[in-house]
């Protein structure tokens, strides 16, 4: 089984996976950028399982770079009042960023 860890970013929680894409919220990054993600909460790698408390710090590294940045899907938010014949719609896209995880190394 391939090494895959269980990181913080973007105010989520992702379990991410070596030469997979994923989409974060955007990030203040250009495409082709590289980058590490530190705030890694769990690591299986070997099958050897590493807990972090609540980070495991400097002891995994997961190396990132930025595909692109993209709209996602469309989100439609719908409000009606009854009986009063007051309907509106709102609509929004929210910003993206994909990414692909080049590799996850641990360190200890």
């Amino acid at each position: 089984m391939a090494s895959y860890a269980i990181i913080q970013a973007s105010g989520k929680q992702f379990w991410v996976e070596e030469n997979r894409f994923y989409d974060f919220n955007k990030l203040p990054l250009n495409p082709g950028d590289r980058f590490k993600l530190n705030r890694v909460l769990l690591l299986n790698h070997e099958n050897k399982i590493q807990f972090g408390k609540p980070f495991l710090g400097e002891a995994c590294l997961v190396e990132a770079t930025v595909v692109r940045h993209l709209s996602g899907s469309k989100i439609r938010v719908y409000k009606m009042r009854p009986k009063k014949k007051t309907r509106k719609t709102f609509g929004s896209r929210p910003k993206l960023t994909r990414i692909l995880i080049e590799s996850i190394q641990s360190i200890a």
